[in-house]
Order: structure tokens, then C-alpha cells, then sequence
């Protein structure tokens, strides 16, 4: 009956992801990719010797997973193996014509055992060993080809030493000669590594060899990413949401109206007592989402006055808190930093060399960062952005800069694992220029560390990175200029006490993929300055993440399919005491696995070896602790188990879950929790906020949502969870953002009232426009939260990149929102329409040019003490371009009021 149904999707053109299981039923016998060759083809074997153990390995596995499936009852007993035994395949070759690269004398008969095939030479970027090396093979009669993303600086360096390398013809179809004994090519291309056959003087080098990297471009991104974030803000109906004038109410979705013919969408809330409140959707930035750790708040009352009292409450109270905040960091504000010049011409270098193309995120980051460093103030910015989304490189860049300044640089690292993997990054990044990096860990023994010391003392350490050992007594830098902070909130109360107080003097970059509460919080208050990078790299997937109860046959089947494709696996048990018994455990049920054992009460040493076996392939599963939570990158490791997740914080668990998915493969992570136990309502929370993030750069949502589950923390020792719960978490940080621009300026800012208009015009998004209810409503609240001209316009632009050609009822509500920043500026609060009159006010008609208006619209328009109308029966033009013609007169007005102003004032 499942074959029958099977077969039926296939005739209708749906292959069924499961159809290889009937090959047997369908097939004389399973077939092999060798079936749908050419005879004449030729099968090239990559270390055959590798290839026969990967293959019995997985002829094994299907045998268990075949068995285990059976057992369970899920495949009935006596199913044809669909699945063509390895040995099968393999004598296969015998007849067909191989090619194997490191084969034994004794491989299939038919294959060409190609000798001779070595790795090239690594240069790191250092052209002078370059050149000389080709020099000396091409008088050697070498054939030599260079694949490079940098053909014109490469080829102008090589002319400049009388090395004439033959151009390929881009884009030319016509066959390429082949190289001549002696002769160089340099070629655009993005091969990813090379080779040299001594025995046949050919050598092939790509930017790996020549400079250490291969430049990848990364993914295409919008070109507004502020929209792209703003799209994500959405409303679900059932949301607890907050309307800034009248307080918490229910959403309860979008409502389609239609008046007079004129069409209109509405957000409707519900308050207390059942009242409903109908929000024109260019006014949604005016509701926020309510959140304050899954509390389920009060709903207010319509009109009542309890909301105004609440929102004059808090205010008062962030208020007090944001002069407390601009005290706390006005010392870095008036001290007098270092005022770095340009960019040099090493600068360039190095960003030349970067190996990848920077996001739009990401070179937005340098920038800021640059901008920072040209100021006579003391930068302290924190970067936010997930695992190998390019927060070191900005580092990088920084840190280089500082050191043609002639300054040092500290950068601090939580673990020596994360000690070892900058190092290294920093120590091959710099590797063509003159500057001594180190490391100060308890790895180095105390000879190599008291050089270190000493060469910060006197200026000869450019660069240093380590751990705590870094922050102690006998620590002394010569000219300090840059401390960059990984992971910030790895550290305890001394450290940050020495932090705090290099933060007066020097620039600070703090780097995290989840900040804690109380770090964002000040970040996103705009008291500290923060850049989010959220572009993931081109080519990095999501990662597959189960939330799932415990299982033997589970934990077998995911460490076997791992090995099986030849990556390691990540086992997180945080219980040291009982860390043993689950090695044995897991050895007794995967004893075809190499396991590793890594926690951090372990001797220094022991752990870094066993680290770094690891990362060698060494062991294929690491039973460890959180100790890798702040970890080195390794790319091969691409699934993680956590053992009783529903212990972790939910950043604890996002940053463990980063650990995997590195490179360019899938990566799974597997969040076990024990059967039957019984979960708190917040570890329910963070297990659903973990499974939810699934998208790539979801860190700065996971530390959102871990203010929400756990509060925003105390700042500076005054409680604000009881605000947060009474408004929510969204309005209050919008109030503190409010409060700490007036604590600068020394004056309060005056709260725009909403524009009210009422046109008569249909604005709105047609649902043949934007399908998804949800993704419209977040594209509606995108757009009312549009502050400036500028934004309109970038608005526009992501519109039709994303949907297509606009409509004309969204280009009437884009109207819409430029006709209310216009009213805003102008201080006008409603402009609608009522019995075929559009109604302006309020407006100080006694500063206008009334003959003006009246000579040039009549009849049509009437002008009261505070307001304008406009009878639409008696204009004989279009109201809207009658509507810019009076708007132009009161900004003219007000202009003129504020000249006099002025004057006065002067006089």
C-alpha cells in the first residue's frame, strides 16, 4: 500500500523523499552511481584507502539502523535492503578506468596510480619569497599558473621584477594554449587550493598559497538591512501589546474597513472591559510589543486616566535612572583619548587581503569602529553579531590601526583554548607586516611569560592576547592604546574593575554574539555605542536543532550519522562529578567512536592536549563541559548534544549551539532533556526561544529574549523590573532611550502627539501584494516607524527589491507617512477629512499669508483662528496638490516667526 502511494506522487511529479526504500521493488537489482556513467568515464579516487573504511563503515551503520528500525517496528521484517553493499561497488571499478591519487601499488587494476602530487609551498603573503620563488622556476623551466582574485596587483608585482606573465583571456571561449616550459599564467579564478608535480615542473598556486586565504564572496544582502530587522518586529493576534496613549490591551489582528468608498486597515486592540480601539496602520509604530518575562499583564481601561498616571510614573523614574547612567560613563566622555589619523597604506594591505567579501553589517562596523578611533574621545563599542559572522575582523582592523599608530594592543580572551585560536588568527593575518604578536597564558611556561611581560614593558609586543593572566599585577604596557574584550561578560568582578578603569583612558572594543541583559541594556539605551553584525556568511546553513527526550538508540543513531560523514560530535554534560560515568555510558553504546573527555577542573595542559586533539581529528566525540562555550573554531564538528538542556540559559544554549555549523556543511544540534521530569515554565520558555531561532544571526534576538524571561538586571543597583512589568519591556527601553537624550542635551524632549489623518484615499498593502497576513502586518509596522525622508526613500527601494513593482494604494500610504512627518515638523496634529472637507490644525493662521491663500483657492478654503479647511466642491485642482500648497505656506510662516524670534533674541 506504500509503495502503491509512493508511486503515485512519482507519476505526479512528486518524488518522494523516502522512494530509494522501494529501489528494490522497482529495480532488477539497487543501482550504483557507476549505472548512470558512460563507459568511457573517468572515476578519479581521492585516497582510496580512506574511501574503503568510509564505506564500511556506512555499510555497518545501514545494518544497524536497519535492525533498530525493524525492532522498533517501524520497517517490517524481510524488506529488501535498498542499499548496494560497498564491496559491490568497489569491484565495480576493476572494469572502468580510475584515476587515484596516494594509491597503493596494490589498488583496483584498472587505476593509474599518479605519483608525485604534493601540496605547494605557503608564501602568507610575503611577495618578496614569492617572486623569488618563481623567478627560480621559471629559469628552471617550470610550467607555472596562479589562480588569484588579485590578477592586476599580482601581475603589476611580477612585471616590476621582470617576471612577464601571460594574461588569460576572461570570458573568451576559444581553447586555451597550453603552457610552455618557463612560462607564467595568472588567471581570475576561485579554485581553493593547488598543487606542484616535481616530475613534471607544473605547479598551480591559489590565493591559499600565495597569501594564506581563498576571498569568497558572502551572501547578497538587502539594501536596507534597517528594514530587514524592522520587518521582523512583528504582531501575532493574542500578543499583549502596549499603544503608547492608552496602555496594554490584546492584539487581536488586522481589520479591513471600507468608508465611502475609501478602503483602509486597521490594527485592532482590545482593552479591559472589551473596549476596542481601531489603530490606522500608519500610526502601528505607536504600539509596541509587550514583554516582561512572560508575565501576563493588566489590561487598561479606555479613557480612564490610570495609563497617564503610569506612563508619568516610569518616565519620572528612567529619568532619574538616565542622569545616574550619563554620570557613570561621563568620565570616558570627558576624558581626552587618542585621536588616531587616516588610514595608511598598510591598512589598505590588509584589507585587501581579507578573505572574504564584508557585509554590508559588517564594513557599516569598521567604519563606526574607524570613526571612534579618529575621535579625541575614548571609544567603548560593543559589537554584537554571532560565531564567524566577522567580529574578529573588525577587531583586526582596529588593533592593526592602533599599532601603525604606534600603540599596543590587548585583546582579552575568557579560555586558552580562545587565547590559541586568536592568536593563531592574528599572528596569520599580520604575517606580512612587522608586528610581534604573543600570547600570556598559563600555557606559556614562566620564562616565555616573563619575555612577554617584559616585551610589553619596553614596547616590543605589538599585540598580546590572554586570558586572565593578562589583568594581573605585574602586567605593565609601555604605550597602551586598544584593549578588545571577547565575550565581556566571561569575566569576574576584579577584571572588570581593571576594564573599568582603562575605560577613561584608552579605546575599548567589547565583542559578544548574546550580551547579557545589563551590557544590552546600556547598549541599546544608547549610553554605550553598539554595531550589530546579523549577515551570515555565504554557503552557512542554519542549524537543525531538536528539543527531545533522551534516548540510547537516539544518541547512537546521531553520533554514527555524524561519523559517518566524517565529522566529530560535541557531548555537553555540565556535571563534572558525573562526567565519567557518562564516557563509559557512551562508550558502551558507541564503541566504534574515539571519545575525548574535556571539563575545566582538568590540569591546564591535559585539557589543552585534549582540545587540540580534537581539532586534529583525533577523537570523534568530545564529552565535555560548557568550557566550550567561548571555544576555538573547528569546522569539522557539526553536531552537539546537550545533555539536560533545560539547565542552561537560553545564551548559555544559543552560544553551545554555536559551536557547531562552522563551515559549509549542516550541522544538528540535539537538546536532550529526561523523560517524564517535569519543566518550570522558564526552562519551557528558553527550550521554545532556542527551537524558534533558527535563523541565521538570531544572537541579538536571543539576548532580547533573554531580557524578557529573565528582566533587563539591575542598573546600578536600582530595581526596574516593576516598571518594565507595568509598561513593558519595548516602551520602557524606548522611555530610558527618551530620558538619556534629554540627560545629555540638559533639556527635556518634547513627545510628539500622533498626526490623526483621515484622507480620502484608499492606503494600504493589497493582500495580492504581500500574501502573509503576519509579514504584512510587520511591513505595516515598518513602514509607520519611518523617521525621516531618507528612511522613505530606502523604504521605497526595499519594497520593490523584496515584493516587486509598488501599487498605487502603497503609494498612497507611503504619501500618507510623508504627509505625517511633514505635519510633525510643522507641529500640525490631525488633518482629516469630514462632510467633504479636509480640516487642518492646529496652525497659527494669524502669521500666514492669508490674502495669498484666499487669492489663489477662493471660496474653497475657509481660515479659523487655529485651523484651515478646504472644501473639496469648490476646488477645481487635485486637494492633495492644494494640501502642499497651504502646507508651504505655514512652513513659510513658521520660518518667518522664527527669524523674528531669533532677532529678538540677539537683540
Amino acid at each position: 500500500e506504500e509503495l502503491g502511494r509512493t508511486l503515485e506522487r512519482a507519476a505526479d511529479g512528486i518524488v518522494p523523499a523516502e522512494l530509494d526504500l522501494f529501489a528494490p521493488f522497482l529495480l532488477q537489482q539497487p543501482a550504483t552511481i557507476l549505472d548512470h556513467l558512460p563507459d568511457n568515464a573517468l572515476v578519479i579516487l581521492d585516497d582510496p584507502a580512506t574511501i574503503q573504511l568510509a564505506g564500511s563503515q556506512r555499510d555497518e551503520h545501514a545494518r544497524d539502523h536497519y535492525h533498530a528500525a525493524v525492532n522498533s517496528r517501524e520497517l517490517p521484517a524481510g524488506l529488501p535492503n535498498p542499499f548496494v553493499p560497498f564491496e559491490r561497488l568497489y569491484a565495480e571499478l576493476s572494469g572502468r578506468q580510475t584515476l587515484s591519487f596516494g594509491a597503493a601499488e596494490e589498488d583496483t587494476a584498472g587505476a593509474i596510480a599518479f605519483k608525485g602530487w604534493t601540496a605547494p609551498a605557503q608564501f602568507a603573503g610575503r611577495i618578496p619569497d614569492i617572486v623569488s620563488a618563481m623567478s627560480q622556476r621559471v629559469k628552471d623551466g617550470w610550467r607555472l599558473e596562479l589562480a588569484t582574485d588579485q590578477v592586476d596587483r599580482l601581475t603589476d608585482i611580477f612585471e616590476e621584477h621582470d617576471i612577464f606573465p601571460r594574461r588569460s583571456k576572461g570570458g573568451s571561449r576559444s581553447p586555451r594554449l597550453p603552457l610552455t616550459p618557463g612560462e607564467v599564467e595568472i588567471t581570475a579564478s576561485d579554485l581553493d587550493g593547488g598543487f606542484e608535480i616535481a616530475s613534471g615542473k607544473l605547479m598551480l598556486l591559489t590565493d591559499l598559497e600565495l597569501y594564506g586565504f581563498h576571498k569568497t564572496l558572502r551572501a547578497r544582502e538587502p539594501k536596507r538591512k534597517e528594514a530587514a530587522r524592522a520587518f521582523a518586529a512583528s504582531l501575532t493576534p493574542g500578543d499583549h501589546v502596549v499603544h503608547i496613549d492608552h496602555g496594554v490591551a490584546i492584539f487581536q489582528g488586522l481589520v479591513r474597513m471600507e468608508q465611502g468608498g475609501v478602503e483602509r486597515e486597521y490594527l485592532l486592540l482590545e482593552f479591559a472591559k472589551g473596549e476596542r480601539l481601531y489603530v490606522p496602520v500608519d500610526q502601528s509604530h505607536r504600539v509596541t510589543v509587550y514583554s516582561s518575562g512572560g508575565l501576563a499583564p493588566s489590561l487598561n481601561t479606555l479613557g480612564s486616566g490610570e495609563w497617564v498616571k503610569t506612563k508619568r510614573r516610569v518616565r519620572r523614574a528612567v529619568r532619574d535612572m538616565a542622569y545616574e547612567l550619563i554620570n557613570l560613563y561621563a568620565a570616558r566622555d570627558t576624558a581626552q583619548g587618542h585621536q588616531f589619523g587616516p588610514d595608511s597604506v598598510w591598512d589598505h594591505e590588509l584589507e585587501n587581503s581579507f578573505p572574504y567579501t564584508e557585509t554590508t553589517d559588517q564594513a557599516k562596523a569598521i567604519v563606526d569602529v574607524k570613526g571612534d578611533m579618529s575621535s579625541d574621545k575614548p571609544m567603548d563599542r560593543l559589537i554584537c553579531g554571532d560565531v564567524g559572522f566577522g567580529k574578529t575582523e573588525v577587531a583586526m582592523r582596529a588593533a592593526f590601526k592602533a599599532v601603525n599608530a604606534g600603540k599596543q594592543v590587548a585583546v582579552l580572551v575568557p579560555t586558552t583554548v580562545l587565547a590559541l585560536q586568536h592568536f593563531a588568527t592574528f599572528s596569520q593575518r599580520l604575517a606580512a607586516f612587522p608586528v610581534r604578536v604573543e600570547m600570556l597564558s598559563r600555557l606559556r611556561s614562566d620564562k616565555e611569560q616573563k619575555q612577554v611581560v617584559n616585551g610589553l614593558a619596553d614596547g616590543a609586543v605589538d599585540v598580546v592576547i590572554g586570558t586572565h593572566r593578562l589583568v594581573q599585577r605585574d602586567v605593565r604596557f609601555k604605550d597602551l592604546g586598544l584593549v578588545i574584550i571577547d565575550e565581556e561578560q566571561r569575566f569576574g568582578v576584579r577584571q572588570k574593575e581593571f576594564l573599568k578603569q582603562l575605560r577613561t583612558e584608552v579605546d575599548i572594543i567589547s565583542m559578544s554574539a548574546t550580551p547579557i541583559p545589563r551590557t544590552l541594556h546600556i547598549a541599546l539605551a544608547g549610553i554605550r555605542d553598539i554595531s550589530i553584525i546579523e549577515t551570515a556568511p555565504n554557503a552557512r546553513l542554519p542549524i537543525r536543532t531538536f528539543v527531545t527526550k533522551t534516548s540510547d538508540q537516539l544518541i547512537r543513531d546521531v553520533i554514527l550519522r555524524e561519523i559517518e560523514r566524517g565529522g566529530q560530535v560535541f557531548f555537553v554534560h555540565n556535571r563534572v562529578h558525573s562526567i565519567s560515568k557518562v564516557v563509559k555510558h557512551l562508550h558502551d553504546l558507541v564503541p566504534e567512536a574515539r571519545i575525548g573527555v574535556g571539563h575545566g577542573q582538568m590540569d591546564e595542559d591535559v585539557l589543552e592536549s585534549v582540545m587540540m586533539k580534537f581539532v586534529q581529528g583525533e577523537f570523534d566525540v568530545l564529552v565535555c563541559t560548557t568550557i566550550i562555550e567561548s571555544g576555538v573554531d573547528i569546522p569539522n564538528a557539526n553536531t552537539i548534544i546537550i545533555d539536560n538542556a533545560d539547565t542552561f540559559g537560553l545564551t548559555q544554549l544559543y552560544q553551545l549551539r554555536g559551536r557547531v555549523g562552522r563551515g559549509a556543511h549542516r550541522a544538528y544540534a540535539y537538546l536532550l532533556i529526561k523523560p517524564d521530569k517535569p519543566l518550570s515554565v522558564e526552562a519551557e520558555a528558553r527550550l521554545e526561544a532556542i527551537q524558534e531561532a533558527t535563523e541565521l544571526g538570531s544572537g541579538m534576538r536571543i539576548a532580547l529574549r533573554d531580557m524578557e524571561i529573565r528582566g533587563a538586571g539591575n542598573l546600578l543597583g536600582a530595581e526596574q523590573s516593576g516598571h518594565i512589568a507595568e509598561i513593558g519591556y519595548e516602551l520602557y527601553l524606548r522611555l530610558l532611550a527618551q530620558a538619556v537624550e534629554e540627560a545629555r542635551r540638559g533639556s527635556p524632549i518634547e513627545e510628539i502627539e500622533a498626526v490623526t489623518m483621515d484622507l480620502p484615499i484608499t492606503a494600504l498593502i493589497p493582500a495580492d501584494y504581500i500574501q502573509d497576513v503576519e509579514l504584512r502586518l510587520a511591513t505595516y509596522r515598518a513602514i509607520s516607524g519611518i523617521e525621516d525622508e531618507r528612511g522613505l526613500h530606502e523604504m521605497r527601494i526595499e519594497l520593490e527589491d523584496r515584493f516587486g513593482e509598488i501599487p498605487l494604494e502603497v503609494e498612497h500610504l507611503l504619501a500618507l507617512i510623508q504627509l505625517r512627518l511633514r505635519s510633525e515638523r510643522l507641529g500640525i496634529t490631525s488633518i482629516v477629512e469630514r462632510e467633504r472637507e479636509i480640516v487642518i490644525r492646529p496652525i497659527e493662521t494669524g502669521k500666514l499669508n492669508a490674502r495669498k491663500l484666499i487669492g489663489r483657492f477662493g471660496h474653497a478654503i475657509k481660515i479659523t483662528p487655529n485651523s484651515i479647511r478646504l472644501r473639496l466642491v469648490e476646488l477645481d485642482e487635485d486637494w492633495s496638490n492644494a494640501l502642499d500648497t497651504v502646507l508651504d505656506e505655514v512652513e513659510v510662516a513658521i520660518d518667518r516667526r522664527r527669524e523674528a524670534e531669533a532677532t529678538l533674541s540677539i537683540a
